[in-house]
């Protein structure tokens, strides 16, 4: 995954509450990952012909190609469905900031290279209230979990230390388990030999009849 550690950029309001994984991304969109893009928040962002609504906030010219989006409370609730992250991230997003997350939805942003911040329902307000208002550039310090509004506000958010490291170092769960891959080359190797029958039975090291 790319790391994560810095991002200043433009953000998208999206003030809506209970945004569900159907609303970002429906279950019939089965395209290839890098085509999900342009299918996330379908009710949301075309007319029933196809055309882009005016009144959805990524469409608009100000908020295109923003890196940040800034959403209601509750986002990404509903099914487990990672493809969700996939068609946020299409769009261009690679942060989402709001008071809160759907469980899977939230996990499965780790996993996949992307930032979602909780914060108060008072600072999403006021970073909403900004973003709306086109003031300028938003930056994110994930070292230092500060979000500074364009008109110098810091907002402190917590983060897991795990997550936080593996976002910042681009690793998913399988990156940390290969990270200690010499640990578990010497466990290998001592277990060998403290402990030979299992590895023999194991289908792990070939036996001569």
């Amino acid at each position: 995954m790319t790391p994560f550690v810095e991002l200043v950029g433009r953000a998208a309001p999206l003030p809506l509450a209970n945004v569900d994984t159907d609303v970002i991304i429906r279950i019939e969109a089965s395209v290839d990952r890098q085509n999900l893009g342009r299918h996330a928040f379908a009710p949301l962002r075309y007319n029933s012909d196809g055309s882009e609504r005016a009144e959805f906030p990524p469409n608009q010219p100000a908020f295109r190609g923003a890196p940040i989006l800034i959403a209601g409370a509750n986002f990404g609730c509903g099914s487990s469905r990672e493809t969700a992250v996939w068609a946020i991230q299409g769009m261009g997003f690679r942060c989402v900031i709001a008071e809160s997350f759907g469980d899977i939805f939230y996990s499965n942003c780790f996993q996949n290279g992307f930032l979602p911040i909780r914060l108060s329902e008072a600072a999403v307000t006021d970073l909403m209230a900004q973003a709306q208002a086109g003031a300028g550039d938003f930056k994110i310090d994930l070292a230092g979990q500060v979000v500074t509004t364009p008109n110098g506000t810091p907002y402190r958010f917590d983060i897991d230390p795990l997550r936080r490291e593996g976002l910042l170092e681009g690793l998913d769960d399988v990156g940390f388990t290969l990270k200690q891959m010499s640990l578990i080359r010497s466990w290998q190797a001592r277990d060998r030999e403290e402990r030979p029958w299992v590895w023999a039975t194991s289908g792990l090291r070939k036996t001569t009849a």
